[in-house]
């Protein structure tokens, strides 16, 4: 399945630099849109750094790139299966600044067991989502199957739910991604990690509760929650705060991958109404580090009393916070802690993402005490597009 707005993307990013870093969580779908490149603009020179051979020709990464045409696009595909491939960057980065290198991984740079440089000023990242709103049509799928079987293209394409294919996909993940990459001793306890983490998805993150139920300490689930962040297995979203006496100032919530891992650790099988809010909050995340690239973009919102907001996007310094609030259904919105953070944060616009709308509309909400907000209602489907408009 040909994934043509990240297409697009990709040669953009070459336009830029050279150096193409491609990453993303495990059969997202970064092969497939390498490969798919081929035959295009330029032609598309491909290598599995899984194979051996492929592996040996890269020891000597000068004499490999001196004899590539300088006219292709070379794809080294799962590059941290190399001993060294942050050398192998560099060196096509500055002594062959006219090849265009895509280098794929689970991984960003960050993973310090493999990446002792993280190329800064040399490449330019994309990281690649689970599939967008925008993009089910090409898929053959509605939200409904986006939320049940998640975003990974193949268990989406085959409408698979099988909590097996999962289990499974977690040992890869570990074979291949985690083991690879990190130091991580205690398979058991971190996959029993994983498989909690997904079960509380967009839950605020203990832990001490944690390190419980796996039978290891807090510090090592701090550091099995740092290597999942890396692999992009874990989304961290910290409290958006200026420190004032009421909010929470520290603890996270984290979010799992994808909505389908979510669904099957959580023993959802049917979709229900009460698990829509939960799941399009998922879905709303997915959308906005699909549109803008970034996890550092997007925050929640807590009080000490309780008030809370899905999330807090905050685009780029100086522009106002955009509260974020998702709920299923538009009717059963209550704007409380809406009314209590606008009071706290005046300025900035109030999104309320939704399934029940087909259009984006405004609303007035009023306070009992005469504050009054505006709302701006926006169907799932138009929510990339509102969050282009401000970043």
């Amino acid at each position: 399945m040909v994934r043509r707005i990240w297409m697009d993307r990709v040669h953009l990013a070459l336009k830029k630099r050279s150096v193409l870093w491609l990453s993303g969580v495990r059969r997202v779908g970064k092969t497939s849109l390498v490969k798919s490149l081929a035959g295009l603009k330029e032609p598309v020179d491909y290598h599995d750094c899984e194979l051996l051979r492929v592996r040996e020709s890269l020891q000597d990464p000068e004499f490999f790139f001196s004899r590539r045409p300088g006219d292709s696009i070379i794809v080294l595909d799962e590059i941290h299966k190399l001993e060294n491939p942050a050398e192998v960057l560099k060196v096509a980065a500055d002594h062959f600044p006219k090849l265009k290198v895509i280098a794929t991984g689970s991984s960003t740079l960050a993973a310090k067991a493999k990446f002792s440089d993280t190329l800064t000023d040399r490449k330019t990242d994309l990281w690649l989502t689970p599939v967008l709103v925008s993009e089910l049509g090409d898929f053959s799928s509605s939200i409904e199957d986006r939320m049940l079987y998640g975003g990974l293209p193949r268990f989406l394409i085959e409408k698979n739910q099988d909590e097996t294919d999962r289990l499974d996909w977690l040992e890869q993940f570990w074979a291949k991604d985690v083991s690879e990459l990190f130091r991580i001793e205690k398979r058991h306890s971190f996959l029993k990690f994983c498989q909690l983490l997904l079960a509380q998805s967009g839950s605020l993150f203990e832990a001490t509760a944690f390190g419980t139920s796996c039978e290891v300490s807090r510090q090592t689930i701090m550091n099995y929650l740092a290597a999942l962040e890396i692999v992009h297995f874990a989304h961290i979203i910290r409290p958006f705060t200026q420190k004032k006496s009421q909010e929470i100032l520290t603890q996270p919530k984290v979010y799992g991958p994808d909505t389908g891992f979510v669904c099957a650790f959580k023993g959802i099988e049917k979709i229900r109404d009460t698990d829509r809010g939960d799941l399009l909050e998922h879905l709303t995340l997915n959308e906005v580090h699909g549109v803008l690239g970034r996890k550092d973009i997007v925050h929640y919102w807590r009080t000490k009393q309780g008030h809370e907001l899905d999330f807090v996007l905050c685009p780029r310094q100086g522009r106002d916070p955009v509260a974020i609030e998702c709920k299923a259904n538009h009717r059963k919105f209550d704007p409380t802690a809406l009314f209590e953070f606008r009071r706290l944060y005046p300025a900035g616009e109030n999104w309320l993402v939704c399934l029940s709308l087909n259009r984006v509309e405004e609303a007035q909400y009023k306070s009992t005490n005469g504050d009054a907000v505006i709302v701006k209602m926006i169907p799932i489907e138009k929510l990339a597009a509102a969050i282009l408009r401000i970043q």
